[in-house]
């Protein structure tokens, strides 16, 4: 979900930039008023999917169970920070929609911008091997105790 919201988010300059809209690229689900209607929707169109998200989530070897609150939350917090991240380096996006301010726009540097995400992705996969480790470790657990 989180993963996806991100995706999702994008779709805007996809439809602006296949379509040759003359509109700046970051437009509306780049704020994080639409950014949050964006998610609430995911969220609905992809909750009667929850068990194919399960099947793929064990294929990865990472543990699912769901809920729809816990769909939303995640799908939200994926478009804002798709929307932060983009709010630092993009000058068109405008996150407090109406408003016309752009408090983050080059808060950070592009190298910054970069290395933060990077530090962000690294400590994520860690947490992913350490969670694959759990799981294989408890599975061989389990293994051990039946008779």
């Amino acid at each position: 979900m989180f993963v996806l919201a991100n995706v999702i988010i994008d779709v805007e300059v996809l439809i602006i930039g296949t379509l040759g809209l003359k509109w700046p690229y970051h437009r509306y689900a780049h704020t994080l008023l639409i950014a949050t209607a964006v998610a609430l929707l995911w969220a609905l169109a992809a909750y009667p999917l929850r068990n194919l998200f399960q099947y793929l989530m064990n294929l990865i070897r990472l543990p699912y169970r769901t809920t729809f609150f816990k769909m939303l939350l995640s799908a939200v917090l994926g478009a804002w920070l798709h929307v932060l991240i983009d709010a630092i380096y993009h000058y068109d996006v405008r996150i407090f929609w109406p408003a016309n301010t752009r408090p983050l726009y080059k808060l950070l540097t592009h190298p910054q911008l970069k290395t933060l995400c990077l530090a962000f992705f690294a400590a994520a996969f860690i947490a992913y091997l350490c969670i694959v480790a759990s799981n294989l470790k408890q599975s061989k657990a389990d293994k051990d105790k039946s008779p």
